[in-house]
């Protein structure tokens, strides 16, 4: 089902910024926390790295010239450095550590690029509405077939 649910999500997203105008999060990223919507702290987990490689990049673009292809780099590269501090360091911080784990190391980076891009609150409420809209669809194709 997974297949489906990553298809159905990039429809979703694509329907979803052509008719609003506003990318949710990226065009990948809600099929992705679609898939995790049954453990609801990875989703939760993986917008916290987003924010927080915003955060470094923000950072760091006082510091260095930061736009275009440098921009979406440097918030890849934050996110997926921070997805894997998080994958290393949750096991000795937690003593159940697989709900806190981040989705990939990519989708984090597109989020932030995302909500650098656009305006923060708007990215995030269209990001939580196409999740949930994947969700359901996927839900419900499940139950037909």
């Amino acid at each position: 089902m997974h297949f489906e649910t990553i298809f159905i999500g990039l429809a979703v997203a694509l329907l979803f910024a052509e008719i609003t105008g506003i990318y949710p999060g990226g065009i990948i990223v809600p099929a992705f926390l679609a898939l995790s919507l049954d453990h609801p702290v990875r989703a939760l987990a993986t917008i916290s790295v987003a924010c927080l490689s915003l955060l470094i990049y923000k950072l760091l673009a006082r510091y260095l010239i930061l736009f275009g292809k440098r921009r979406f780099v440097i918030m890849l590269l934050a996110g997926g450095l921070l997805s894997q501090i998080v994958t290393l360091a949750m096991p000795k911080l937690l003593a159940a550590p697989a709900e806190f784990q981040v989705i990939g190391f990519i989708i984090p980076g597109l989020l932030a690029n995302n909500l650098e891009r656009q305006r923060f609150l708007p990215t995030l409420a269209s990001l939580v509405t196409a999740t949930a809209i994947t969700y359901f669809l996927a839900g419900l194709i499940r139950m037909v077939f």
